[in-house]
């Protein structure tokens, strides 16, 4: 019986199962998914498909669930010239921000769909939770997708907006906890200054960011077991820079 976390899947299938088997999870162990399963990579839906089978596994909403949450109930409406005339600005806006953040994939499985599995998609994503705390081996964790933005000693985990816990980057810089470890996913490890190993799991003053780039050129999707610390790791994105 063993806890993982893993995070920013975005649509990458292949990888994700390949983590699975390196894993190893049996029925009786979790695993925790902090958000930002959908858009990007390939096959986003397939994976929040996978995931619906999968009892032992928690997710997080992520900023890209969100956005879809804002945008995914309108697209199943028919598109005709009075659905477009009734479309709200924030709606549109919505839809803006989505598309500039990498949604195609995402359409495109979605609409690929029977409306009741649609509706089965959009019904699972709104059962993510926004943050879970956890113990593991007397070790106290908060699983968060982004940070803890606006931070301030005296708040308590409640007092933080969705902002700031699915958007405001975590500062790596910055202990938040004495004995509590802050896992988090959304800024990929290639992106944190003076990370000696860009591409893996970080680790630094009670933080454990996850997001290693899995959508990015030779980036990959990680795992950490809380029970051991042991890390595991995809094979990298072979997808080039040029692509992307």
């Amino acid at each position: 019986m063993a806890t993982y976390v893993i995070s920013d899947i975005h649509g990458q299938y292949d990888m994700f199962l390949e983590l699975l088997a390196k894993i190893g999870l049996k029925e009786e162990d979790t695993l925790y998914v902090l958000g930002d399963v959908l858009d990007r990579g390939p096959h986003p839906i397939k994976v929040l498909r996978k995931l619906m089978e999968m009892p032992n596994a928690i997710c997080l909403v992520g900023n890209h669930e969100l956005m879809a949450l804002e945008c995914l109930e309108f697209l199943m409406k028919e598109i005709t010239e009075a659905t477009i005339k009734e479309l709200e600005a924030e709606t549109l806006d919505n839809l803006l921000t989505w598309q500039m953040n990498g949604n195609e994939s995402t359409i495109e499985e979605f609409s690929e769909l029977s409306s009741e599995e649609k509706q089965e998609v959009i019904d699972f994503i709104r059962e993510f939770v926004v943050y879970e705390e956890i113990m593991v081996a007397g070790q106290e964790y908060l699983l968060v997708h982004a940070g803890l933005g606006n931070y301030s000693p005296e708040k308590e985990i409640e007092d933080y907006s969705l902002h700031d816990l699915i958007w405001a980057r975590a500062d790596y810089d910055k202990q938040y906890f004495e004995d509590k470890i802050v896992i988090t996913g959304h800024t990929p490890t290639q992106c944190i200054v003076n990370h000696s190993k860009p591409g893996f799991i970080y680790r630094k003053n009670h933080h454990i960011a996850i997001d290693c780039g899995a959508s990015h050129p030779g980036g990959r999707l990680a795992a950490i077991c809380l029970d051991t610390g042991e890390e595991f790791y995809s094979s990298p994105n072979q997808m080039s820079a040029d692509i992307m």
